[in-house]
């Protein structure tokens, strides 16, 4: 596992804001009152525990199915506004998905991005892409992915930002990772990244994100057939809708928490 840690006193981060798409606003990972959980809400939980009860503050603007231009216009001068002590930074991955993005176009917008909040937000933690091999949707995809997420780490080396690497995460590749939709994480892929994440700033956990996961029956090859089907007719096929009509998951859609608010 690389050792993306920074040597600064946990203690320091009183407050924290989330930028990014459905990843961080933790899409898969269902809530109360159809909302979502996700990794950086479970962030902030362990961050909390570091400070006095009621003094973390916590704000996540992330909304899905947002690309990065949307993403810098709409949620990076919030963050700023803020002010948190640290902004995770979790964004790019729609438009990688699309057809014809360049990578590293994308990675020159997100650099300008990342030195802008750099310039006022103490810590700022960049997220790189998943390895998608084992991802049926996405797997044709891993050449640009893997392209985009080199990019991410030259990026956090120039400016001096810890990496959540979400490349080198092998539990993640495990199918109950993912949610339904095979597109986002599942509650357990969530919880797994976010001890991940705290590793990375230098917080002790309650568990290994990498820990294996229990061994399951193999599956026949009707179920896996009964499981493909399934999973165009309810996912693939409303996904690629969207497209064609130019909508986003998003639309519509307002940050669950804009505001830096105690725990």
């Amino acid at each position: 596992m690389a050792d993306d840690s920074h040597s600064f006193s946990k203690s320091a981060i009183g407050s924290y804001a989330a930028v990014g798409d459905s990843f961080t606003e933790g899409v898969g990972d269902p809530g109360p009152d159809d909302t979502f959980i996700g990794w950086a809400d479970r962030l902030a939980i362990l961050l909390s525990d570091q400070q006095p009860e009621h003094t973390f503050r916590y704000a996540n603007l992330a909304v899905r199915g947002r690309l990065l231009d949307q993403i810098v216009e709409e949620q990076v001068p919030r963050a700023k506004e803020l002010g948190p002590d640290l902004v995770t930074f979790c964004a790019g991955g729609n438009d990688i998905l699309r057809p014809g993005s360049d990578p590293d176009d994308v990675a020159q917008r997100y650099e300008a991005a990342v030195a802008e909040l750099r310039a006022t937000v103490g810590t700022v933690l960049l997220c790189t892409g998943f390895d998608t091999r084992g991802v049926p949707v996405l797997r044709h995809l891993r050449g640009k992915i893997a392209t985009y997420t080199a990019h991410v780490r030259a990026i956090a080396d120039r400016h001096d930002c810890p990496v959540l690497d979400l490349w080198s995460l092998r539990s993640v590749q495990d199918r109950r990772a993912w949610s339904e939709d095979r597109l986002h994480l599942s509650a357990d892929g969530h919880t797994r990244v976010a001890l991940r994440a705290a590793q990375v700033l230098g917080l002790e956990v309650p568990a290994d994100p990498d820990q294996p996961w229990p061994e399951e029956g193999q599956r026949s090859a009707a179920e896996v057939r009964r499981d493909n089907i399934h999973w165009a007719r309810e996912h693939l096929v409303p996904w690629i809708g969207r497209r064609l009509r130019g909508e986003s998951s998003g639309d519509n859609v307002e940050p669950k928490r804009p505001d830096l608010l105690p725990l």
